[in-house]
């Protein structure tokens, strides 16, 4: 049977954090632990209560850091100091069913050759706006384009398995070795709410050749809190807008060939800066104008990054916990 550690990076969650680990503590899957990554340790006393007493038990390994906040530092952290066989990946703001863990762990027996699972994520938001009616069988061919799958790829209705480019943060799994031997690590450049760092990390693995499969029985709730999680700016500041637009470029420049690049940054413009579908974001010129600015801003950000990439891999909080570890 194989063994899985659960990684919890959390940020300033109090009861959705309790509610979460209470559900992975209820999980009748016999072989696990879990990993829980404090990026922001003060709480209220009710939960640091809580917390001190579930790590006192052996129930959870907690981890506090005060010194930083980053989501795919947070991951690498956990990863590091991980027994499991298979590891799985989940917010701080889920609800999860007793089966979760064996479901993620089926398909590795099922699939030997795959490289990780992407679950199905109940989105409240997303399935409030299609009103529950939507159900895809099969998802377009255009989801499985680098250059525009952001776009067509959909972890919320599709109801079928199948292989997929990419996997939902709050809901993933992988074999240990795609650290440990293929050297894939989550890259620590994206940063705030680290938006697409997981479709880095998953284009990535794509090149070994081992596929990401795709089971919607491997689902979970995913509560959507607007606060806390990897939320260490406000959606509404300038500096999450740059963020924003500095990960999604930093994604294309750091995987994609130069024509997938240009419908991509194409794509970008059109859904977030003009507004058309599937973002459908007001068409007021003023606010499309806002909109170019933190597009072009992060456009510039991204370029430093990529090219300060050529000597630096980014891995700055990796570096630091290894640095502290000796």
């Amino acid at each position: 049977m194989l063994f899985i550690t659960v990684v919890i990076p959390t940020y300033g969650r109090e009861e959705p954090l309790v509610d979460t680990i209470a559900d992975v503590l209820a999980q009748d899957y016999p072989k696990f632990e879990t990993i829980v990554v404090d990026q922001k340790p003060n709480h209220t006393p009710e939960v640091a209560e809580y917390l001190q007493t579930v790590s006192d038990e052996g129930k959870i390994q907690l981890y506090t850091l005060k010194d930083w906040a980053s989501l795919p530092g947070a991951r690498n952290y956990a990863v590091r100091r991980a027994a499991g066989d298979i590891i799985v990946f989940i917010d701080d703001d889920v609800r999860l069913e007793p089966d979760y863990l064996q479901k993620h762990a089926e398909n590795y027996l099922d699939r030997p050759d795959i490289a990780g699972v992407a679950g199905r994520v109940f989105d409240r938001m997303k399935l409030a706006d299609s009103k529950g009616a939507l159900r895809i069988e099969q998802m377009p061919p255009e989801a499985m384009d680098p250059g525009i799958a952001w776009y067509h790829l959909d972890l919320v209705h599709t109801v079928k398995p199948q292989p997929v480019l990419s996997a939902r943060g709050c809901n993933m799994s992988y074999r240990r070795e795609i650290f440990t031997q293929h050297g894939i690590w989550f890259d620590e450049r994206f940063r705030g709410s680290a938006v697409r760092e997981e479709s880095d990390f998953c284009l990535r693995i794509r090149k070994t050749g081992q596929p990401i499969w795709y089971d919607p029985e491997a689902s979970l709730i995913h509560i959507g809190e607007p606060t806390g999680g990897c939320h260490d700016v406000s959606t509404k500041s300038m500096g999450y807008q740059v963020t924003f637009y500095h990960n999604h470029f930093f994604l294309g420049l750091h995987n994609l060939t130069l024509g997938q690049c240009a419908r991509f940054f194409t794509k970008l413009f059109d859904c977030h800066v003009l507004g058309h579908p599937p973002c459908n974001k007001s068409g007021s010129p003023i606010k499309i104008l806002v909109r170019l600015g933190f597009y072009l801003l992060g456009f510039l950000d991204a370029v430093k990054t990529w090219v300060k990439s050529i000597w630096d891999d980014g891995q700055v909080y990796s570096r630091l916990d290894r640095a502290q570890s000796r």
